[in-house]
């Protein structure tokens, strides 16, 4: 069966960084796009970060310069560095794979989410 595994979410003070890891677990032929998505209270959950299966990293325009997405494909796994944070990127951060497992059909899977408070 195949999880996101979320790990790195915490309160942080504005202006500090945090580092978000994801891998995915289970048996998976191929993953196609990998990344991030973000809700907070009141809000639709939007992109933060993604490798798209397009081949491009794309990233919302209110991260851009203070988020960067990495991955290490042999593990499976992506992380989020985020620098710089703001009382604005408090939320609950889920990862969220494209990807085919060996059991079952291509898919899209999420993570059980990781909360990020900004807070001073």
């Amino acid at each position: 069966q195949v999880q996101l595994v979320e790990s790195g979410g915490g309160l942080v003070q504005p202006g500090g960084s945090l580092n978000l890891s994801c891998a995915a677990s289970g048996i998976i032929m191929s993953i196609y796009a990998m990344g991030w998505y973000r809700q907070a209270p009141g809000k639709q959950r939007e992109l933060v970060a993604l490798f798209t299966s397009g081949g491009t990293t794309d990233y919302a325009d209110s991260v851009k310069g203070r988020f960067t997405l990495s991955r290490e494909n042999a593990k499976k796994t992506v992380y989020l560095q985020m620098n710089s944070l703001k009382f604005e990127d408090t939320a609950v951060y889920y990862c969220n794979a494209d990807l085919n497992p060996f059991v079952g059909r291509r898919g899209v899977y999420w993570g059980q989410g990781t909360q990020v408070t900004v807070s001073s």
